[in-house]
């Protein structure tokens, strides 16, 4: 079986991102234990979504722009369409799984640190796997 490089550099882009923004993340949650779990979990997310996306951007550059330099512009415009609808078909299962699993641990008394990394593991699964199917359907790698 021969794995796909692209795939798999994807995926390694977002377990860099996913430690990056779990850490921001939890940190977060526990510097706001004082307020409301509603307010906790919207900010929480908001934080880590600024983390993730921030280096995801930086390192998805980084590994892309000689690749992107020698393709069509058309092409680029294609795959970059393809990875964008599938990052949003996928961040639409993180955020309904995130918020409702950092909410229930809060509700039920986890420590906010805890419940940031617990839901942030779950939701990251989710994520990186709803992803890596729709990359592979719609062809994009």
């Amino acid at each position: 079986m021969r794995l796909n490089q692209q795939l798999v550099q994807i995926n390694r882009n977002f377990l860099i991102c996913f430690i990056i923004s779990a850490s921001v993340s939890t940190l977060t949650a526990q510097l706001l234990s004082d307020y409301e779990n509603h307010l906790i979990t919207t900010i929480t997310i908001i934080v880590g979504y600024i983390a993730f996306f921030g280096v995801f951007g930086s390192l998805f550059y980084r590994d892309n722009k000689k690749r992107f330099r020698l393709l069509e512009s058309d092409l680029v415009k294609k795959e970059l369409i393809k990875l964008v609808s599938s990052l949003g078909i996928g961040e639409v299962f993180y955020l309904i799984v995130r918020w409702s699993s950092l909410f229930y641990f809060l509700e039920i008394e986890f420590e906010p640190f805890q419940s940031s990394l617990i839901s942030e593991i779950i939701a990251t699964s989710l994520y990186m796997s709803v992803i890596s199917v729709f990359l592979k359907v719609t062809k994009t790698y």
